[in-house]
């Protein structure tokens, strides 16, 4: 009996014998478990790393939003604000009682309205300014008083350069101001000792050129009150009671500022003596005088004001300013002696490239009856006949040929043909 074919080929190959892998150590065991902890591990500080970032772009978020609402909200008053009608400018004629008030308009009728308790009753006095609603003449708010521009431009707010050490020959007169205009201001309480009141004003008075307007100057650089600077011709003003209002505000913003110091240069053009023959513009400078001398020493106290005046036409002033109580104390700046140039030269001439051939006492004995401003004008004129010359350095001969330059000047008070003298 022959075998089918099937059973030839299943004698033919042989029996496959299926491989089985051998079982892992525990060594091994523990290696794999320790890898999928270190990334779970990672894995996990991942996610927490991405929450934590997460949380903080929400707080940043919430905090941006609450920004943008706050902006939405200001931008809409904003935009309320300016939709809102605008306001009425009145002035406080009288207080009633404690809640009505009359008020004259800005567009000319009287009202006698209410206010709010709300309001600051100190502020709400006869003249003050207020704001009033269109519909109900309702203070909305007390206004500041009302000032000329070129008024609150007077106040220095940038302190001068100048202090006491560039000023040469004026050693009395540096004494008299510190104990007249600093000394009340720094040390109030010697004159509440001694039992007298501090002098408040004092008159500069001397030929031009001499250091008056220096004086002030280191004032303004020495006390750490406000300085007010005046040229007293800004109080001629061409329309009635225009100057004397503007003396008026003046000291009101010195009362503001105070303690603060008013310095008023060239007093002399308005406070002129008055005559009895004027025409109209002396009449109205009159006016403005008179409005000074009762700002000076009025009714009103003046309080921690200090006032110093610089002229240099002492005697055509008016009597009644030159009182006790209005100016306490009068100092001379005179042309400066031989010392006082000898030092003012020293001071002008410290940065400058002297030749040493240069004695200076030679030039204070060719420099008599100058001025502070004439040798500072010597100085200057000398500095530049060198640069004229290619030098850098001065010689005695370009002082000479300032001198000469600044002498030139004929009996009429003319210059002369070798041309203009340049003041530095």
């Amino acid at each position: 009996m022959e075998d089918s074919p099937n059973e030839v080929q299943n004698i033919a190959s042989p029996t496959k014998i299926e491989e089985v892998d051998e079982p892992k150590t525990v060594e091994e065991l523990q290696k794999e478990l320790d890898l999928l902890k270190a990334e779970n591990t990672k894995t996990k500080r991942n996610l927490m790393w991405k929450v934590r970032k997460l949380e903080k772009d929400k707080i940043l978020t919430e905090n941006e939003k609450i920004r943008l609402e706050r902006e939405l909200k200001s931008l809409r008053g904003e935009v309320e604000r300016f939709r809102s009608p605008p306001l009425i400018l009145a002035t406080i004629t009288e207080v009633i009682d404690d809640s009505r008030l009359t008020v004259k308009s800005s567009t000319g009728p009287s009202f006698l309205i209410n206010y709010s308790k709300f309001l600051d009753e100190k502020l709400l006095k006869p003249g003050s300014r207020v704001a009033l609603n269109q519909q109900t003449f309702g203070v909305v708010e007390v206004l500041p008083s009302e000032k000329d521009a070129n008024v609150s431009g007077m106040e220095i707010d940038t302190k001068p350069d100048v202090t006491y050490d560039v000023i040469g020959g004026l050693d009395d007169q540096i004494i008299e101001v510190k104990e007249t205009v600093e000394l009340p201001l720094k040390h109030p309480e010697l004159f509440e000792k001694v039992g007298i009141d501090p002098p408040k004003g004092i008159l500069l008075y001397g030929p031009p050129g001499t250091g008056k307007t220096l004086l002030a100057k280191a004032v303004a650089n020495e006390t750490n009150a406000t300085f007010i600077k005046v040229v007293a011709s800004e109080f001629v003003k061409k329309y009635i009671g225009e100057g004397a209002r503007m003396v008026r505000e003046v000291f009101e913003l010195a009362k503001e500022k105070a303690p603060s110091i008013i310095f008023i240069d060239e007093l002399d053009a308005v406070a002129a003596q008055r005559l009895k023959s004027s025409t109209s513009g002396d009449r109205e400078v009159q006016r403005t005088l008179m409005q000074l001398l009762a700002e000076l020493d009025g009714f009103e106290s003046r309080g921690d004001i200090g006032i110093i005046g610089a002229t240099n036409r002492p005697d055509i002033l008016d009597p009644a300013l030159l009182r006790p109580g209005r100016f306490d104390r009068f100092i001379e700046v005179p042309a400066p002696n031989e010392e006082g140039r000898l030092e003012i030269l020293k001071i002008h001439t410290k940065r400058m490239n002297l030749s040493s051939d240069i004695n200076l006492n030679d030039i204070v004995a060719l420099t008599e009856g100058f001025a502070g401003a004439d040798l500072k004008a010597i100085c200057t004129e000398a500095g530049m006949f060198a640069i004229r010359e290619e030098r850098d350095h001065i010689i005695m001969a370009d002082f000479e040929d300032a001198i000469n330059k600044i002498l030139g000047k004929n009996k009429e008070g003319q210059l002369d043909d070798n041309g203009g003298v340049m003041f530095g």
